[in-house]
């Protein structure tokens, strides 16, 4: 966790942390990987709405092939709480995707995600996806 910007304002970093979350959400939808694996760290975990564990590569993978298509994903506010060189940020979302070739309907997700400063760049590290029923 070098290089940490302590330049940076509680909230420029809070801003920074909002702005990195959008920019993953758009290279999601995008299918741009390249992007995405940047924003995700190694090690990085999604807790899907059903329950499973995908690793960064079995998620981005997923991405890559097709097999998981984001239509799209519009967050509302994010909140954030900021621990120096973590993060923990919370928002709801309409998410739209197609699984497998099969159009999962338009609905609402809470969703949690962990960041960390790591190679001079906040990466999300834990994300977990809940449906608002």
């Amino acid at each position: 966790m070098t290089d940490f910007n302590a330049a940076l304002t509680e909230e420029q970093q809070m801003d920074l942390l909002r702005h990195t979350e959008r920019s993953r959400l758009r290279a999601l939808v995008a299918a741009d990987t390249q992007a995405a694996r940047a924003l995700h760290a190694d090690d990085f975990q999604l807790i899907t709405p059903i329950g499973s564990m995908l690793s960064r590569e079995e998620y981005l993978g997923a991405i890559a092939s097709g097999h998981m298509r984001y239509v799209s994903w519009e967050p509302e506010a994010i909140s954030v709480r900021l621990y120096g060189t973590a993060a923990i940020l919370r928002y709801s979302a309409q998410l739209e995707i197609v699984f497998g070739g099969h159009a999962v309907p338009r609905a609402r997700y809470w969703h949690m995600d962990s960041y960390e400063w790591r190679d001079g760049c906040w990466q999300a590290v834990w994300s977990q996806a809940t449906a608002i029923r």
